[in-house]
This record gives C-alpha cells, sequence and structure tokens, in this order.
C-alpha cells in the first residue's frame, strides 16, 4: 500500500464515525477518518453529552425546591452560576474529546483534521489536495439544524447556540414540538428561565404515543412553560436589543432575549461530491441506504443521521459496528435491526418509549389492549409536587404480547432500558404479571399495570 492507501476511510468524526473506525482497526483494517472539527460529532459537542450535563442540573435545581418542602433549610431560589456550570460542561466534554484521541492513537487509526469529498467511488480528496485511496468508504458526516427562512430569522439561534449561551437568558421562545424543543423548554425553565413554547401543530412529539404527550404538555404547563399550540412565526425584528417576534396565534407579549428554532435537522450531504461518485439522495437529501448501510455504490456506506433513519447516537454507533463486522470480522449478514429502539425525551421528568404506540399498533393488529398507571412519584408526593407520572403498556393478539412500552415519569430514563430487553426478546403481559415487583419504585409499576 502507498501513504495515502486505506481499507477504509470514513468521513466523519462523530458518534458513528468513530465507531466504524474503531470496529474497523480492531479487526485489523487500516483506516483514516477525516473531521476537520471536535471529535465526536453533534452528540458531544452540542447534543446528548453537554444536554444531559444542562438536564442533571436543571433536575437539582428542581430536588432543591423539594427539599425545601421536605424540610431542609435552603434558599427558596437558590442562585445558579451559569458560567461555573458550562465551565464543568466543556471540562467533561474536554475529556472525552482526550479519551477519543488517545484511542485513535493506540488503534492506529489516522485521523486527517480537514474537509474531504468524493472524487469517485474509491477516492477521497482532502480540501488541501490530498487524495486518499480506499476499498470501502463510510459516510459518517451526521446532520445540522434547520432555520426556516422567514423576515429576520438571521435574529434568532438553533439548539447549537443555545450551548453556545455564556449566561442565562431571562426570557426565552423556542420554537418546535419536537424532542429537542421540549428539552430545551424543560432545562431552561427549571434554571430559572421564563420559557414559552411556540407549537405550530396541536401537540408534541408528534411521533409518540398521544396520551403520554398529552401529559407531558399537561408537566410542563405545570412547571411554568408558557404554552401554545397552532402557533406560526411570521417574521422576528430587532427591539431595544431584544428580539420581537410576530406571530399567529402566540402569546401578547412577544418580545425575548433569546429566540431560538428547534424545527427539525438536514442531514450534511452537500460538498460532500456524492452525486459525482453516484450515490443516490433521498427526497430531503439523506443517503438512501438499504438494511446493511449500503449505498446506491457498492464500495461507498453511510451511517447515522446522514442516513435519515432513527437519527439517534446509540444507532449510529451499533449500525456502523455492524457494518464493520460484516466488511472486515467475517459475518457477513451482520446489520442493525431497526425495529424497537428504544429512546427517552429528557423532560422534566423523561419521557422514555419503546415499540409501538396505541395508534400504530391499532394499524397494524386486529386485536389490541392496553394497559396503565398513573401515579404521583413519592417524592413528589412528599414535597406536595404536582408532576404527574403515566406508564402504558401496548399488547397485540391473544397472546397479548407486549409491543410498546412508554414511560413519562421520574426515573423513566433508566427503567426503560432493561423492559426494552424484554420486549425486543417478546415478553408477553402475563410474563411481566409473574415478575414480582420491586417495592417502593417507579419501576414497579410496569409489571402492576392494570
Amino acid at each position: 500500500m502507498s501513504a495515502n492507501s486505506y481499507d477504509v476511510v470514513v468521513v466523519g468524526g462523530g458518534s458513528g464515525g468513530l465507531a466504524a473506525a474503531f470496529r474497523a482497526a480492531s479487526h485489523g483494517a487500516r483506516v483514516a477518518m477525516l473531521e476537520p472539527g471536535e471529535l465526536g460529532g453533534t452528540c458531544v459537542n452540542v447534543g446528548c453529552v453537554p444536554k444531559k450535563a444542562m438536564w442533571l442540573a436543571a433536575d437539582l435545581a428542581e430536588r432543591i425546591q423539594l427539599a425545601a418542602q421536605l424540610g431542609f433549610d435552603v434558599p427558596a431560589a437558590p442562585a445558579l452560576d451559569w458560567t461555573q456550570l458550562v465551565q464543568r460542561r466543556q471540562r467533561y466534554i474536554g475529556n472525552i474529546h482526550a479519551s477519543y484521541q488517545k484511542r485513535l492513537d493506540e488503534t492506529g487509526v489516522a485521523r486527517i483534521s480537514r474537509r474531504g469529498r468524493l472524487l469517485d467511488a474509491h477516492t477521497v480528496e482532502c480540501e488541501d489536495g490530498t487524495q486518499l485511496r480506499a476499498e470501502h468508504i463510510v459516510i459518517a458526516t451526521g446532520a445540522h439544524p434547520l432555520k426556516p427562512e422567514l423576515p429576520g430569522a438571521e435574529l434568532a439561534g438553533v439548539s447549537d447556540d443555545f450551548f453556545a449561551l455564556r449566561s442565562q437568558p431571562e426570557r426565552v421562545a423556542i420554537v418546535g414540538g419536537g424532542y429537542i424543543a421540549v428539552e430545551l423548554a424543560g432545562v431552561l425553565r427549571a434554571l430559572g428561565s421564563e420559557v414559552v413554547l411556540l407549537v405550530r401543530g396541536q401537540r408534541l412529539l408528534g411521533h409518540f404515543d398521544a396520551e403520554l404527550s398529552d401529559q407531558l404538555a399537561e408537566n410542563l404547563r405545570l412547571q411554568g412553560v408558557d404554552l401554545h399550540f397552532g402557533c406560526e412565526v411570521k417574521a422576528l425584528e430587532r427591539q431595544h436589543g431584544r428580539v420581537r417576534a410576530l406571530l399567529h396565534n402566540g402569546p401578547e407579549h412577544a418580545v425575548f432575549d433569546t429566540f431560538l428554532f428547534a424545527t427539525g435537522r438536514a442531514p450534511n450531504t452537500r460538498g460532500l461530491g456524492l452525486e459525482q461518485a453516484g450515490v443516490k439522495l433521498g427526497e430531503k437529501g439523506a443517503i438512501d441506504v438499504d438494511a446493511f448501510q449500503n449505498s446506491s455504490v457498492p464500495s461507498i456506506f453511510a451511517v447515522g443521521d446522514v442516513t435519515g433513519r432513527v437519527t439517534l447516537t446509540p444507532v449510529a454507533i451499533a449500525a456502523a459496528r455492524r457494518l464493520m463486522d460484516r466488511l472486515y470480522g467475517g459475518q457477513p449478514e451482520a446489520r442493525l435491526d431497526y425495529d424497537n429502539v428504544p429512546s427517552v425525551v429528557f423532560a422534566h421528568p423523561p419521557f422514555g418509549t419503546v415499540g409501538l404506540s396505541e395508534e400504530e399498533a391499532r394499524k397494524r393488529f386486529d386485536r389490541v389492549s392496553t394497559y396503565h398507571s398513573r401515579f404521583r412519584p413519592m417524592l413528589q408526593s412528599l414535597g406536595d409536587g404536582q408532576v404527574r407520572s403515566v406508564f402504558k403498556m401496548v399488547c397485540a393478539g391473544e397472546e397479548e404480547k407486549v409491543v410498546g412500552i412508554h414511560l413519562l415519569g421520574e426515573g423513566a430514563d433508566e427503567i426503560l432500558q432493561g423492559f426494552a430487553a424484554a420486549l425486543k426478546a417478546g415478553v408477553t403481559r402475563r410474563q411481566l404479571e409473574d415478575t414480582v415487583a420491586i417495592h417502593p419504585t417507579s419501576a414497579e409499576e410496569v409489571v402492576l399495570m392494570r
């Protein structure tokens, strides 16, 4: 091999790209990875990791308020040093960057800190003109947040800009009804900002179970989020250093310190030379791939958000690992099963879901049964909190095979993982009923639903 020749070139150093590079290298492949930015992509830098750090701080703020109700001598409104929180968050992320770089060095993956574009099915050209040849090319360039085209849109930010805040905004507008909008609204409100959530549709989280989505909206209102459905942003304009929004069906007072759009994401496929190499793209610009992550070109593959399929970090990682197991690990049938992927919206409390919603199940099966548990967690009850939990199970057929589990409540993010494994294995309601409950916990409600 020449100095610029590899078994596989990975374009993108986010979660999917790193997973592909590490797994290929573990199988003995010679790997190069192109990433001009910070390692870890969206998840580590402006997504999952910093979001969870902020969520944890917000969760502490809520628990401090409950602590006062239980008799602890704490200030009614404890002050947050936003700068210190951000510094600790970024220090944590810096440690992740260092860990990734150390592992790249140890595994022999050549990291090239430049952008690249395809010249053909086996050649990637770096922005400095260097050309890399490879038997296989993996595209893992992720996605980016979108901002609608409307007058004054440049005055607003997107989810990435939330993580660039170096002080806490007093009054914030967030546009969107998806998981990013819900998460940002919950974090900012719990940390003390006045939050207005502007939703174009008539419900939150349109692809989630409607019953729990309704309870989520009620929880947000109880926590003080000003929620407006059927709202449309017409324009934005500058007003004395703040942003004034012209809205249809929005709040009367529409002047904000910070205005954020959380209205979707688009795959990063522009400027990669995909069309020149013959790679087929879908309507929204995502790379078309089959069940094995194959693109329309036999030597080119894609994983993660750039494919538009189940845009979650663990999905990108799992798909990348299985792809490399197939190409270099002697496992010709290795591929990711995209059915029944669990996910969590880090609201307050979190909303975890796996499998089919009730609406989806009724479209697919003739016989559907549902079971519920509605309750206030013990800490909420002790502290006179009003936020409620709703757990729901969706079953199909005479044997009542569990096809959906939906948990809105304290601890749902941790509880769901085990039950997701059970659902994936084909558990029935009777088997869950036969499982002895752990008392007193929220998790026990999953096996006690009626």
